[in-house]
């Protein structure tokens, strides 16, 4: 790919606040692929795959892509075992600013066991008495300088793993401080989200295929994906007319809501190590394009690139995951990429 002159307006946005999950766990691969039974006992064998929660993820990316110039404030807590200490080590070596990070000592850091079946498939088995837990709305409110201080310049981020009347206090300063404000939420949260009004506070949703069925109220697998987004976004656009919607899918690619019009992106060709945190880079994506001021249409296609990037590695952050390392993916696996995406990513 030559370099084209194109030029990025310079961004309003100068920092990322957000709140969700921070912690860590390890992937078990089970021997046979039927279900797990109850009372079953079933041999396997643990992965050399280190796997991140979802805030630690997307703050990650985001921070590493943009640079030291922006600034991500993640907000939650960790506890004092040796996990939460990694995970203080780690998130200070990418530039995260830590301030909002508490310590609970005696408390334990939130961890999974991933469970995975030979076909690929599998799920996760989660504490629910982490520290995470006990980010709440008064926690939360303490960043109160911080969404002051980048006021009319900042970006909010509600992510799962953390309770939701936490994330909803971070979208009320958000609002009350004139931030973008993303959200996600897993399936099981889609109802008590929509009934608590969270989703009238939000510019940018983004969610998968089995997350938008449950926005929706139907079963992701009664139906070919396109059925699923028609409705999904159908529900949303009446819930919030003025909330942008994004759905990852897989295999079959992406899709992106103005409120006028459905656009689908097909998946990127790549060797498919794990898909895990797939879905929390293509979020990071869309963040980091709404910095650099791109479009709907190239978000998704910058998105989708991250996110297609990030499968490639076993591990749920992918560690050589920059804009150098994404440039030479797309060269590599003759991705044509349109000329603000490739200035965005030849830029220092």
């Amino acid at each position: 790919m030559s370099a084209i002159n194109i030029d990025i307006p310079a961004s309003q946005y100068q920092a990322l606040v957000g709140v969700g999950g921070i912690g860590s766990g390890v992937f078990f691969s089970l021997d046979g692929d039927h279900t797990l039974g109850r009372e079953e006992s079933r041999s396997g064998r643990f992965l050399d795959r280190r796997d991140y929660c979802k805030l630690h993820i997307i703050s990650h990316y985001v921070q590493t892509l943009l640079g030291e110039d922006f600034c991500t404030i993640p907000i939650g807590k960790l506890g004092s075992d040796p996990a939460g200490l990694q995970l203080t080590k780690e998130m200070k070596a990418a530039h995260l600013d830590m301030r909002h990070i508490q310590v609970c000592h005696g408390d334990q850091t939130l961890y999974s066991l991933c469970l995975i079946y030979p076909d690929g498939s599998g799920g996760n088995l989660t504490v629910d008495n982490s520290a995470c837990n006990k980010v709440d709305a008064d926690f939360v409110h303490s960043a109160e300088t911080d969404f002051a201080r980048f006021s009319g310049r900042g970006i909010a981020l509600a992510a799962p793993e953390a309770p939701l009347a936490a994330r909803e206090r971070l979208l009320q300063l958000a609002t009350q401080y004139n931030f973008y404000r993303v959200a996600s939420f897993v399936s099981a949260e889609m109802r008590p989200a929509i009934e608590m009004g969270l989703l009238s506070m939000v510019d940018l949703l983004t969610i998968n295929l089995d997350e938008a069925a449950a926005a929706a109220g139907i079963k992701a697998e009664s139906g070919a994906p396109l059925s699923v987004m028609v409705g999904a976004v159908h529900k949303l656009h009446r819930i919030n007319p003025e909330m942008v919607v994004s759905i990852t899918a897989g295999r079959n690619g992406s899709w992106t809501w103005d409120g006028k019009t459905l656009h689908h992106l097909a998946a990127f060709p790549a060797q498919i190590v794990s898909t895990a945190g797939a879905g929390d880079a293509f979020t990071a994506g869309m963040i980091i394009a709404r910095v650099a001021g791109l479009c709907l249409s190239e978000a998704q296609e910058f998105a989708g690139l991250v996110a297609t990037f990030s499968i490639t590695s076993p591990h749920t952050i992918h560690p050589q995951l920059e804009r150098g390392s994404l440039l030479a993916f797309a060269e590599a696996n003759q991705i044509s990429l349109s000329p603000p995406v490739q200035r965005l990513l030849l830029e220092p």
